[in-house]
């Protein structure tokens, strides 16, 4: 019940305000901080009673969070790493600006590590560990655009040569180069994670971070310190990824996790937020999702200033401030602060009067203060409970005369002659003159202080970072013998390809030498796929157990959440998804562990969603199964258009290392999934497999026999059924659920129209086409030996007649052959808008039911001369063809 609360008359209350403030302040004296957020918190709570309604406060003044008061002395040597950081900066402008010199358009970013550099090396110097005894260190997802400066530094620690940096985005040369931004799949000693793409780092991020938990409360791995630091660009919040997960970091409590904010208050073309402060929208963001936020605003030498001022008017006039009025009183200089900051009130004149306007140039933003910088990762490493943000005011273009704080600071590549002088005097770079001059990196002797510095440092800290080292592991893939069960069939009972995979996902998953190693991620689709008697089985990952008792515990499947489940169930994210899929599948390199990653998603929803993290995984040397649940235009019926499929294999074959497959029998999935484990983990191939599986339920025959059959289907092609009477003249292609369509054409053509076909099953286009284009290129390069012949013509051989091929795809996928097949093949496919209806109508629409593969089939043969046109028309009228139909690409 709310209570009733007397309101004093308006002059008594800022009397009583006073009285209220200056006992509170008297109580944090006496009694520390922490009794005052307490205190504060239960007056919150009395006031929620009393139905007072306080504004939520989620972005707090716009100054440091930790007082001067609350730091603890800096523990380096300021004096030593301002010289080191001095050498990486030099060797980062020299590198890009070099290279643009030579190689005028190369490009290259200076400006987002000049803004960076402080708040990087004051981890390298004292957080990032390399390791934490005999366990893997910290995780850094690095911000793409500052790769030059990561290349810097290593460059002094004697990792890189200056032929490395002088090949600065020359990886084509004949010298060693480097890689324009962090790939792992052009670098992989160096970088762990692919960044440079915004929002899929601080994505990934967070689901490694859980993914590490997830781990240690399976016990796989033991519990260490190590953490997982991204850094953000500010401007880079715009970018949903970025932002869209947080809520998971403070749900899942962890404190494993820091993210390090950029806030240099510039995206590419100009102020991140001109008319707003990204910090508190970013704080407000953060706070409200549960975050521990740090800000680190200003620099040391603003301190004294805000000492001097017993009013509080210099944090009102910070806050009548918005970034744009920031980024033009660093871009302009101390005179115009001096102007348009501190002379809009004269008691802020007053207090910077003994400030040269060059003085007043030089103040500090908290992202370029070492103490302020050092204070704020101390107490985001010692947080615990929750993950960390630190937002760290920066200025883009830091020390760059001419672009500092300016809207093209970002496409800066070089300097004039006369920059890098003033460059290297800004910095006090000790860089010898004549190598100022010419503009190339340069590192002093191997027992300069300063190197000697940085790694001892570093071995301090257990080794360098970025470092990729992948130990050797062993994987007892199981033989094709553990998948027997489905290489006999369903034994006359229909089933859907689906139900096939969770039978052997369960199978896997009970298997002594593997099953803790497989991780089942499905985004809140899992009735959907059939998996409830895997959740009883191995039970839900829940970071906390399961505190409730679920509504249908007293069923056989109910539901099951636990501390050690082995499910990732991600809710309704294909992008988290996605992050946890990339966590465990590069978690043989990143945890000497390898984790089998089995993602379960809509097909329709896979590739189209999340098609930058999927280039991202394979950038990775990621490993692991996507399995593209309800697959198919027309066998996901009912659904309609935003929900079916038939374009996720087109896309999948974008990707060099992903192997796609469209299994429509259980034998060949089983086959798939037993080769793609011994491929990727027995045989450490840095490949990724995509397999589709449908809803749709029909008996499985058993493998047929013959040598060829597992290597056809690996391939992409075999021949499954021969023709019942004798040669045929017609070879038609299927695979998916189709391949049912094509068996009744088969019939429908041999006792009708007398016209004898083989079936064939294409578990693949995509990798008989690679082959082809393999062949057809060795061909090319080596035109005076023998002419090799692709797989695809091999299996071919002695087939007559036209190939007709049908799938629940795109036409594209079987054209893509149309080089080697010519003017033999014809293409049935699900071009255009999905529709909601019954498979029979969908597949009538889209003409990839028999009656269109056996009319396509009459129609070929006409316009071959060996079956008459009165024949094929009379057909079409029976099988009730519309000759006048529109297209339904074009519907």
């Amino acid at each position: 019940m709310a209570t009733n609360v007397a309101v004093p008359p308006a002059s008594d209350l800022q009397q009583e305000i006073a009285e209220w403030i200056e006992a509170f302040d008297e109580m944090i004296v006496a009694e520390g901080p922490q009794q005052g957020a307490d205190l504060m918190t239960a007056l919150r709570q009395r006031a929620r009673e009393a139905g007072v309604h306080a504004e939520n406060e989620l972005a707090t003044p716009y100054r440091n969070t930790i007082p001067k008061h609350d730091e603890v002395p800096y523990p380096g040597d300021r004096d030593m790493e301002k010289r080191i950081e001095a050498l990486i900066r030099w060797n980062a402008m020299a590198m890009v600006h070099g290279q643009n010199k030579k190689d005028a358009g190369i490009g290259g970013h200076i400006s987002t590590y000049s803004s960076l550099a402080t708040l990087l090396e004051v981890g390298f110097n004292h957080f990032f560990h390399g390791s934490y005894g005999d366990q893997p260190g910290d995780f850094i997802y690095f911000q793409g655009h500052a790769s030059p400066g990561v290349y810097g530094r290593a460059f002094l620690e004697g990792r890189l040569s200056e032929e490395h940096l002088t090949n600065f985005r020359h990886e084509l040369r004949d010298h060693a180069g480097l890689s324009s931004y962090p790939h792992p799949w052009l670098m992989q000693d160096f970088w762990q994670f692919p960044t440079v793409s915004m929002g899929i780092g601080p994505l990934n991020a967070i689901y490694q971070a859980r993914f590490m938990r997830y781990l240690e409360n399976r016990k796989l791995i033991p519990v260490t310190d190590r953490k997982v630091w991204a850094f953000v660009g500010d401007g880079e919040s715009d970018e949903v990824d970025t932002l869209g997960a947080l809520t998971l970091g403070a749900r899942e409590n962890l404190d494993n996790l820091i993210f390090v904010v950029n806030c240099n208050l510039q995206r590419l073309d100009g102020p991140v937020r001109g008319n707003k402060r990204i910090i508190d929208e970013l704080e407000a963001h953060f706070r409200g999702c549960g975050w521990n936020v740090i800000k680190v605003v200003w620099g040391s030498d603003w301190d004294a200033l805000f000492e001097r001022d017993h009013t509080g008017l210099l944090l009102k006039r910070m806050e009548e401030c918005v970034d744009g009025d920031f980024q033009a009183y660093k871009a302009k200089g101390g005179a115009y602060l001096r102007q348009h900051f501190f002379g809009k009130y004269p008691e802020l004149l007053e207090l910077v009067k003994d400030m040269s306007d060059e003085q007043l140039g030089r103040l500090h933003r908290g992202g370029h203060d070492p103490l302020k910088v050092y204070n704020a990762y101390k107490q985001a490493v010692e947080h615990k409970g929750g993950p960390t943000v630190i937002l760290a005011k920066t200025v883009k273009g830091y020390g760059f005369a001419t672009t500092e704080g300016r809207n093209a600071a970002h496409n800066e590549k070089k300097l004039t002659d006369e920059g890098v002088v003033a460059f290297v005097k800004r910095f006090d770079i000790p860089v010898p003159e004549e190598q100022a001059a010419a503009g190339k990196p340069w590192k002093p002797s191997e027992d300069a202080p300063e190197l000697k510095y940085m790694q001892e440092h570093r071995a301090n800290l257990g080794g360098y970072l970025p470092k990729r080292e992948v130990k050797p592991f062993t994987f007892a893939a199981p033989t094709v013998d553990f998948f027997k069960e489905w290489l006999g069939g369903s034994k006359g009972r229909a089933v859907s390809t689906t139900m096939v995979f969770v039978a052997i996902l369960r199978a896997l998953m009970k298997d002594k030498e593997i099953g803790k190693l497989i991780v089942p991620i499905v985004p809140d689709e899992g009735r959907t796929f059939g998996m409830e008697s895997a959740v009883k089985q191995v039970g839900i990952y829940a970071s906390e157990g399961q505190k409730y008792i679920p509504h249908d515990s007293d069923v056989l499947l109910s539901y099951r959440e636990e501390k050690d489940g082995q499910i990732l169930e991600e809710g309704i994210t294909e992008a988290g998804s996605m992050a946890s899929f990339t966590a465990a599948g590069t978690a043989y390199a990143n945890y000497n562990l390898p984790s089998v990653p089995f993602y379960m998603y809509y097909s329709m929803f896979g590739f189209q969603r999340i098609g930058d993290m999927a280039w991202a995984f394979a950038d990775s040397r990621g490993k692991g199964f996507l399995m593209g649940g309800t697959a198919g235009r027309t066998t996901m019926l009912g659904e309609g258009l935003q929900h079916q499929d038939g374009h996720s294999h087109v896309l999948s074959s974008t990707i060099p290392t992903c192997i796609s497959y469209d299994p429509a029998f259980a034998y060949e999935l089983a086959i798939i999934l037993q080769d793609g484990l011994k491929r990727m983990y027995a045989d450490d191939e840095q490949i990724f497999y995509y397999v589709t599986m449908y809803n749709e339920d029909y008996v499985h025959p058993e493998m047929p026999q013959g040598d060829n059959v597992r290597e056809g289907i690996l391939r992409g092609l075999y021949k499954f059924k021969a023709a019942a009477k004798g040669a045929a003249s017609v070879q038609l292609f299927g695979s998916g659920t189709i391949m049912n369509e094509v068996l009744k054409a088969q019939e429908i053509l041999s006792t009708k129209y007398n016209v004898e076909a083989d079936v064939w099953s294409v578990p693949s286009y995509t990798e008989l086409r690679r082959n082809a284009l393999d062949v057809e290129r060795w061909n090319r390069l080596h035109p005076a030996e023998k002419e090799k012949q692709p797989y695809l013509l091999q299996a071919l051989t002695g087939s007559n007649g036209p190939i007709v091929a049908a799938s629940d795809y795109m036409k594209v996928m079987p054209d893509s052959l149309a080089p080697w097949l010519g003017s033999r093949l014809v293409t049935l496919g699900t071009d255009g808008f999905g529709r909601s209806d019954n498979r029979e109508h969908l597949r009538r629409h889209f003409e990839v039911d028999a009656a269109a593969i056996v009319a396509a089939t009459l129609s070929k043969l006409v316009r071959e001369g060996s079956v008459k046109a009165k024949v094929a028309q009379k057909a079409f009228a029976d099988l009730g063809i519309d000759t006048e139909g529109t297209d339904p690409s074009k519907k």
